[in-house]
C-alpha cells in the first residue's frame, strides 16, 4: 500500500509526465485539470508561456447546455468546444498532457470529443 495521497500520487505522475512533454507554436499541449466539480482544458504554447485557447465547464457558453460539471456528458462538451476554439486560431495538432490523472473517464471522453471535433493526437 502507497504511503502517498491521492491527490500526491496524482502531482507525482504530472511531474514525470512533464519532464518529456512540451508544448511548441507548432504542436501546442493540451493540458486538462479535473476537480470534483469541473473540468478544464488548455491549449498551451510553452516556449511563448502563453494558453491560445480554453474551455471548462464553468464557461458562459456551455453553462446552460450542461446541467453537472462532473460528467462524462460535460466532458465531452468541453473536449469539443476546445477542439472547435483550437481549430478556429488554426491549431490542428496538440499533444495531450492528461495532468498527471489516469486516461480513463472523464479525461478519456473529453480526449474522444476533441478527436472527434478534428484536433489531431
Amino acid at each position: 500500500m502507497s504511503s502517498l495521497s491521492r491527490k500526491q500520487q496524482t502531482q507525482k505522475r504530472h511531474r514525470r509526465l512533464r519532464r518529456t512533454l512540451t508544448g511548441t507554436a507548432e504542436r501546442p499541449r493540451l493540458a486538462v485539470f479535473r476537480s470534483n466539480n469541473h473540468i478544464y482544458a488548455q491549449v498551451i504554447d510553452d516556449a511563448a508561456q502563453s494558453t491560445l485557447c480554453s474551455a471548462s465547464t464553468v464557461d458562459k457558453e456551455l453553462r446552460p447546455s450542461v446541467t453537472t460539471g462532473g460528467s462524462c456528458d460535460a466532458s465531452m462538451a468541453v473536449g469539443q468546444l476546445v477542439a472547435k476554439r483550437a481549430l478556429a486560431k488554426g491549431i490542428s495538432q496538440v499533444v495531450f498532457d492528461r495532468g498527471g490523472n489516469l486516461y480513463h473517464g472523464r479525461v478519456k471522453a473529453l480526449a474522444d470529443a476533441a478527436r472527434e471535433a478534428g484536433l489531431q493526437f
